[in-house]
């Protein structure tokens, strides 16, 4: 037999080695390896039958392209499924008939390896690694804002502890999911509001007091507005020295000025028997701010306006008011109507049922990016007892707010009348106001209509029994007030 016949495998037949078998280490390099891989000379070309066992053996010139029938020119080539496995990652293909590679007709048709592929990715990575990272900013830009809403809330320690030492005497609550809140406006002229008026060393009056009872369904929310000057009892308290005032029969913006915020908790809860849940003391500032947070409410005026104690003048007309006109409006009373408490606090009702009623036309309340304005101007100058010092506590109070129709947010004024000794100070009318406490101590209903319309509604009523012309047994008790609702602009 001749040499250059090949075996059944396909390689040259070894007199040393059975017929079949593949010399082990064939694809190493041996010594004198080196030699077999040295360049051809010129005019020379490779051995035949040893192009195919160095290159598909070694696998060192893969990528070079060199196949299996590289230099023979006698039509020679080494068969498919020659035993030697590390052909195919050799890159070493067999020829067909017309000198195609078998298997790869073209460069298209041509085996991927996952290269090609890995290269056309790496965008798929930027993108979300970017995705990651805006996340990432998002998330702490978050946090920074929460943190910074969360810190500009004053928590009032002082009058919950005070709180706690009178808790015997304190009403029990009637019904455990109704909500009732302390709203204090302070008139203190220390710091920032020493423009208006005179700083008398830091004391405070309370110049607005309103009772807002949340029902337990949410459905409605009743502002009660109690007048600075109602005479009324005013317990025992503390003061900020530590020392105990006496319990005495004074105007009601005085148990502020003694006590703080816990005395004049304990005297609303002794005037109503309604269990306070939480407490709210906005100063002029935070008001101010909050009506520039919505971009001003509108009002109407039906004759001009020239306060110079509340650094207000206007014309008279439809307008939007900012927070700084805002604020002289709600505090002005020489000027406006008769000059009495009684209008003022009229007024300033109806203010925040415009400026609710614009919080929850304009979609402040649903919209993050508008309600962070009003929550940094609300926070920035409230202080609060600890049950609702955090945003979180407070936007979800604002939250369950929301769905209340404007029409059921209802402001009204205690019903009240000058006080027989002193017709500058008012005293409670009985038994209208013991009613009205009785309600909303029992989260009850209450009605309220502009004053034209309750009177209307008395005069009908005289000489006629109690009950005639009643649908109901209980009928829900009226009271003058406003809703936020009306439209200032057509009363």
């Amino acid at each position: 037999m001749d040499a250059d016949v090949t075996d059944s495998a396909g390689t040259p037949a070894d007199p040393d080695l059975p017929a079949g078998d593949t010399p082990q280490g064939r694809s190493q390099e041996e010594p004198g390896a080196a030699d077999s891989k040295k360049e051809p000379e010129p005019g020379k070309g490779a051995p035949q039958g040893e192009a195919s066992g160095t290159e598909a053996g070694s696998g060192t010139d893969s990528d070079v392209g060199t196949d299996s029938h590289a230099g023979d020119d006698s039509g020679a080539h080494v068969p498919q499924g020659s035993g030697d496995e590390g052909n195919a990652d050799a890159g070493t293909d067999s020829v067909d008939g017309e000198g195609r590679a078998a298997g790869a007709q073209t460069w298209a048709d041509h085996p991927k390896d996952g290269s090609a592929s890995r290269r056309k990715r790496p965008w798929l990575r930027w993108a979300a690694l970017g995705a990651s990272f805006l996340v990432m900013i998002s998330a702490g830009a978050g946090w920074w804002l929460y943190k910074k809403l969360d810190g500009n809330i004053t928590t009032d320690t002082s009058a919950a502890a005070e709180l706690k030492v009178y808790e015997k005497e304190r009403p029990t609550p009637v019904v455990m999911d109704a909500q009732n809140i302390l709203l204090i406006g302070s008139d203190s002229r220390s710091g920032d509001n020493k423009k208006y008026g005179r700083d008398d060393g830091g004391s405070q009056r309370s110049d607005t007091t309103i009772l807002l009872h949340l029902a337990a369904d949410r459905k409605s929310a009743t502002a009660v507005s109690l007048p600075r000057d109602l005479m009324v009892e005013v317990p025992k308290c503390r003061t900020g020295d530590d020392k105990e005032t006496r319990e005495q029969f004074t105007q009601f913006n005085s148990a502020f000025e003694l006590g703080g915020t816990a005395c004049t908790i304990r005297t609303v809860e002794r005037l109503t028997g309604i269990r306070i849940d939480h407490h709210m003391v906005v100063d002029f500032n935070g008001f101010k701010d909050m009506v520039d947070a919505v971009d001003g409410v509108e009002i109407c005026l039906k004759e001009p306006i020239d306060d110079k104690d509340a650094r207000l003048e206007l014309p008279a007309g439809r307008q939007t008011l900012n927070g700084e006109e805002a604020l002289g409006y709600v505090r002005a009373r020489k000027t406006l109507g008769d000059g009495s408490d009684t209008e003022r606090m009229e007024r300033q009702q109806k203010f925040l049922g415009a400026l609710v009623n614009k919080m929850q036309s304009n979609g402040v309340l649903l919209n993050p990016t508008r309600l962070y304005p009003v929550l940094d101007a609300a926070t920035k100058s409230l202080t609060t007892d600890p049950g609702l010092d955090s945003l979180r506590d407070l936007y979800d109070l604002v939250r369950s707010m929301r769905d209340v129709p404007t029409d059921q947010v209802q402001f009204l004024t205690v019903p009240r009348q000058p006080y027989r000794q002193n017709v500058n100070r008012d005293e409670l009318v009985e038994p209208d106001a013991s009613e009205l406490f009785k309600q909303l101590r029992e989260d009850k209903p209450v009605a309220v209509v502009p004053a034209d319309e309750l009177k209307e509604k008395e005069k009908a009523q005289d000489g006629k029994p109690d009950d005639a012309g009643s649908e109901s047994p209980t009928p829900t008790p009226t009271y003058s007030g406003s809703s936020a609702a009306d439209d200032l602009c057509e009363q």
